[in-house]
């Protein structure tokens, strides 16, 4: 394996990433959400064509996350539509068409006001990011980060079961997308003014 690249000012970032502690919610790959349990958050690999995936930093607390976010009721109960809005919202992005992956269980339903429910994970290519502006539900201003999906999971402190789920990511992208299995390692911010991608 190479060495992975990444400028000054990444590592500056990087220094400062913090971790969530891993809630713990089972991973159901492949399965379809069983009737009744209520999807309440849609979170995306997003991948360019070199097999790498976006990740956000908040540089106020230095958590990394995936773009998305919760349903609202213009997703129409879509996590593919909400996935879109939401990494729009956050991160100004423009995807192709989402593929779902499985979802998180999460029985405290710290998403659903103390009840169970589902937290979808989907993969898409991201095709363009426009230039940076802050999430209009948070105010948060994220830096956008491209890294290799195994990265992505040490970043976000996902361990085993993050990991098992960027395999899912990468499965579905090699197969539906064509991205290579390999992803580039470098680490690369994406400009303030934005990229074509895709």
């Amino acid at each position: 394996m190479g060495r992975i690249e990444y400028s000054a000012e990444i590592a500056e970032l990087l220094g400062r990433v913090r971790r969530r502690p891993t809630a713990g919610w089972p991973w159901r790959p492949g399965e379809p959400v069983p009737e009744g349990l209520p999807v309440k958050q849609s979170w995306g690999w997003l991948f360019v064509p070199d097999g790498r995936v976006l990740t956000l930093v908040n540089p106020r607390d230095g958590v990394v996350s995936l773009p998305g976010g919760s349903l609202e009721p213009e997703d129409a109960g879509d996590p593919a539509l909400a996935l879109a809005r939401e990494a729009g919202e956050e991160a100004q992005a423009v995807i192709g068409a989402a593929h779902y992956l499985g979802y998180l269980y999460d029985r405290v339903g710290s998403a659903n006001g103390g009840h169970e429910c589902a937290r979808v994970r989907m993969a898409a290519p991201l095709n363009a990011v426009g230039p940076t502006a802050p999430d209009p539900a948070s105010g948060r201003h994220y830096r956008r980060l491209l890294v290799a999906p195994g990265l992505a999971v040490e970043l976000l402190g996902w361990g085993e079961p993050g990991l098992r789920q960027a395999r899912a990511a990468v499965e579905v992208a090699v197969r539906l997308l064509g991205i290579p299995a390999a992803a580039n390692e470098t680490i690369e911010e994406l400009p303030p003014s934005g990229a074509v991608l895709g």
